[in-house]
């Protein structure tokens, strides 16, 4: 035994030979934190004067290195800049004296290996991969960008553009564009992978091939001259600045650090990496972006208590054929679960397989799926008129049309043919769980299962706890949502549940404000310049004024103090007019295919004629105005659920917000937005349009945190 660390050991193997293992003890992955850097420091300065020709460098894990420990970056993150730069050096000190180690170095890749675990695999000499192996620098989706020398080698390693593109997307990449692009040197089927890399590694000791000349090349400067590195760096920046938008500045940040450290060898242009990537790591998009990659850890461990309960699912089912049910057939089947489509009518059936063909046909155009996968995931779907083989169902799914009755009358019909244990869920947006569950002889077996439009790309699902559904129930729901791919959030029963309860009060103040005279395609942009992906208006254009107005009518039901409307909304003569928004091609904007089959959204005088006949004021409002009168009536309700037991935590409440209806990401969700205004500067806010009604009053416990300086994230 060369070295013995908790996480990390060096052996000796034949030949004078020796294999560094990376092993995270009490760890089911590999990761960067400060006990790993410590013992690779301690490992390195051990092989140094050791009698070794050549090294292996494995893991005892299914994956590589995943990364650096997240959790460890919010107390790293609170020093200074200067305080990170010392940090950021101190680690690449231990990675470059690795590289610089007497004799030759060979990884061999097996599994996931990103951000740090990628920048130590750059660190050696030889980079073989697995076939199953996926490599990357995702560091931009947390606000950052590689800080352990990840711009500096990569760039020297496979050139200023593909590097770029690696570092800018933040995306993982396959071995077979692993290979293309250079970044690793051979690609080995697993069973293989550590035998080659050993076979490689000998060839490079006995001479047959080189690794110094290798080295040169990652310490040395980028291999551009003047004009080449101008016109890679400066067209990437008006690229990637354009695509990242002005709320992420990492990407352009990484290219414009790869730019200054061009002309620099290894450790200044280290240096420089440094002091850029402790720019990103003061940024707050940074701390709430980390925020929201912990946030979404706790959700999954969550999830995962829940699912030991879960009963498992083979079998699914999904009553309804239409644009819904075939998002949520497609979901299943291409996740590997069958499901039975039922409909009453073949048109209704035919309308699901086209919807679940759609979106088939658009990932193989993309090449996201090969024509065998488009062909699995079809026979997977089976297409009904029949209750026949629901005895074989494990969860059901209803998703009907938005109506009590008829859903209390599909879910009694469907559960005489299920088999007892065996789920029934509802995918209603609105309407309450205990009261649909009336209809049924197993409440206990029935909960809620709200998927969001479209499907396949909404990654959350919230799973409504009813009065009487059992542990059992939400659990099974839970473990299906997570093998759907989706991220499933338990939520109690109350109208709108969490995301559509924490909606309307936004559209509320949307409602408000073309009633007072804004016009609503200032106020788009207002948002949208704020992070959102579409403001109010083009949202319920996509929602569906429809389908708005009838939950609005529940939320009004079920809160009346605060979103009841005594007054005609812009809404409602949108919906009189049968201006239904993107489905029918009419709402507050027109909307046509372009020749390519895109949805084209453009402005409309009619609808803004409509919205001019409910004005009732002409106020002078500022775009600060807008934006408070849209974001305190949601920020306000996001308490209110968390108070009422609706959401566990602010983690979940937040993630359901950003995953369900797009909040901006980069600001953390609306419990951090709260946090980072602090409580009583939003309170005072509040107070300030407190006039307009109850949609804006504080809870008495916000008050309270205000008075005490208490945050809802510790």
């Amino acid at each position: 035994m060369i070295y013995q660390g908790k996480n990390i050991t060096v052996t000796s193997l034949a030949g004078d030979l020796a294999e560094l293992v990376f092993d995270l003890a009490g760890e089911s992955v590999n990761k960067f934190d400060q006990q790993t850097l410590a013992e690779l420091s301690a490992a390195t300065e051990q092989m140094a004067t050791a009698p070794i020709k050549g090294l292996l460098v494995t893991s005892a894990k299914q994956s590589f290195i995943v990364g650096a420990d997240i959790k460890e970056f919010q107390q790293w993150f609170e020093q200074d800049e200067a305080s990170i730069i010392v940090d950021v050096l101190k680690a690449n000190a231990i990675f470059s004296a690795f590289e610089d180690l007497p004799f030759p170095t060979v990884v061999a890749i097996n599994g996931v290996c990103l951000g740090g675990g990628m920048e130590m695999a750059l660190a050696c000499d030889y980079r073989l991969m697995s076939t199953q192996a996926k490599v990357g620098l995702p560091e931009v989706k947390l606000g950052l960008f590689p800080g352990f020398g990840g711009t500096v080698r990569l760039s020297r390693l496979i050139g200023a553009d593909n590097a770029i593109e690696w570092i800018a997307s933040g995306a993982e990449k396959k071995s077979a564009a692993a290979l293309s692009d250079g970044a690793v040197d051979a690609v080995i089927e697993h069973e293989r992978l550590k035998d080659e890399a050993l076979i490689l590694l000998q060839r490079v000791v006995d001479g047959e091939l080189e690794f110094k000349q290798r080295r040169q090349v990652k310490q040395g400067k980028l291999q551009l001259n003047a004009i080449e590195s101008m016109m890679a760096f400066e067209t990437a920046k008006g690229f990637v600045a354009a695509k990242a938008g002005k709320h992420y500045p990492a990407p352009v940040e990484a290219i414009k650090t790869m730019q200054k450290h061009a002309g620099f060898e290894r450790d200044q242009a280290l240096a420089i990496e440094a002091k850029g990537f402790a720019k990103m790591a003061k940024t707050a998009v940074a701390k709430n972006l980390i925020g929201l990659f912990l946030n979404d850890q706790q959700i999954k461990k969550i999830a995962k208590q829940h699912a030991k309960l879960a009963r498992e699912v083979k079998q699914s089912a999904v009553l309804g054929a239409g644009i819904m049910g075939g998002g949520i057939a497609y979901q299943s089947a291409y996740k590997g679960t069958p499901i039975l489509m039922k409909d009453i009518n073949e048109a209704g059936l035919q309308l699901g397989l086209d919807e679940a063909s759609k979106i088939l046909l658009t990932a193989l155009e993309r090449k996201r799926i090969d024509v065998t996968a488009l062909a699995q995931t079809l026979t997977r779907i089976r297409p009904t008129l029949s209750y026949g083989d629901f005895n074989q169902v494990d969860v059901c799914v209803e998703a009907v049309v938005e109506d009590v009755r008829v859903k209390k009358a599909v879910l009694a019909e469907a559960e005489t043919h299920l088999r007892p244990g065996a789920v029934l869920a509802s995918n209603t947006s609105t309407i309450s769980i205990t009261e649909l569950a009336t209809a049924l002889t197993r409440p206990e077996d029935f909960c809620g299962m709200h998927f969001f439009n479209p499907v396949n790309r909404m990654p959350l699902v919230e799973v409504i706890r009813g009065e009487r559904t059992s542990a059992e129930t939400i659990a099974t729901v839970v473990a299906y949502a997570q093998k759907m791919g989706k991220t499933p959030i338990v939520v109690n029963d109350c109208p709108g549940f969490l995301v559509n309860r924490i909606l309307f009060p936004y559209f509320g103040g949307f409602a408000g404000l073309l009633r007072d005279g804004a016009d609503f395609e200032r106020i788009d942009k207002v948002m949208e310049q704020f992070g959102w992906p579409m403001g109010p208006a083009y949202l319920m254009d996509v929602v569906g004024i429809d389908t708005a107005v009838h939950a609005q009518a529940v939320m009004a039901q079920g809160f009346p103090d605060r979103m009841q409307q005594d007054y005609q909304s812009a809404m409602d003569v949108m919906f009189d007019a049968k201006r239904y928004g993107q489905k029918n091609g009419l709402g507050f904007y027109q909307y046509r295919l372009d020749k390519k089959g895109k949805l084209n959204k453009t402005s409309d005088p009619s609808a803004h004629e409509l919205v001019a006949s409910v004005r009732q004021e002409q106020l002078e409002l500022s775009d600060d105005d807008i934006l408070n009168r849209l974001m305190l009536p949601m920020c306000l309700e996001t308490i209110r659920c968390l108070e009422d037991g609706i959401v566990a935590s602010a983690a979940e409440a937040d993630l359901g917000l950003i995953y369900g209806v797009g909040f901006p990401p980069f600001r953390g969700g609306a419990l951090k937005y709260v946090d980072d205004m602090g409580a009583a500067a939003f309170v005072a806010l509040c107070e300030r349009y407190q006039g307009l009604g109850s949609l804006y009053l504080p809870t008495q416990k916000l008050r309270d945190m205000a008075a005490s300086a208490q945050r809802f994230y510790a």
